[in-house]
């Protein structure tokens, strides 16, 4: 029987910690049923990503599974039908360890109501809990890509906007949610739960004028 792939080991240890993050974001209100997805990087080749079409207050280590880095499922299961944008972000960098997609309802709103192809958060304290920011001081852009069921060519749009040097932290899909990611998944919580916060803000923001 061949060797497999990746390791049993991390695999499991990243099931885990996928079927752990579901709950969380659920509770928060960021993954209401069965939106939203979420992986952690296996190896150079391989990562770990939700199956699709799972609710995300009941995710189980059963519901995740194997990927290659084009998006092609090892082994058994439907992987998320946005697989190709996570496989994008680890094929792009090395050091990124995970990715979280969300579908909150400030994201939603925000990039339906307000037609520009970027949103900027400027001066927040909050900031410093993305990666390589240490003070408030900072404006960070978010690129608002338009909606698509072809989701290769969306991954190309991505790429082609991390190649003029947008999209660094995170960026967003108009009526559809938050895309970021880090070197590990405690590291891209702590990022998302920033951004979830000061989206929310900016949209209460915005209804006061």
């Amino acid at each position: 029987m061949s060797q497999r792939p990746y390791s049993i080991a991390a695999f499991r240890e990243a099931a885990r910690t996928l079927a752990a993050t579901g709950h969380r974001l659920y509770q928060q209100g960021w993954s209401p049923a069965t939106s939203s997805n979420y992986s952690i990087r296996l190896n150079a080749g391989h990562a770990a990503i939700t199956c699709s079409g799972k609710d995300k207050g009941l995710l189980e280590e059963t519901d995740i599974m194997v990927v290659d880095l084009q998006g092609q499922p090892v082994g058994d299961g439907k992987p998320s039908a946005e697989t190709l944008l996570h496989t994008q972000l680890y094929r792009r960098f090395d050091k990124v360890g995970a990715v979280l997609h969300t579908h909150s309802h400030a994201s939603t709103v925000l990039t339906m109501h307000w037609p520009a192809d970027h949103l900027t958060l400027e001066g927040y304290e909050l900031l410093k809990a993305l990666e390589g920011i240490t003070t408030h001081d900072t404006r960070v852009t978010l690129p608002v890509f338009d909606n698509t069921q072809d989701i290769a060519e969306l991954s190309a749009r991505v790429d082609q906007a991390m190649d003029q040097g947008l999209a660094n932290h995170a960026y967003l899909i108009r009526g559809h949610g938050l895309y970021t990611w880090a070197a590990d998944m405690a590291t891209c919580y702590r990022q998302l739960e920033a951004l979830e916060t000061l989206l929310a803000i900016e949209l209460d923001r915005r209804r006061l004028g």
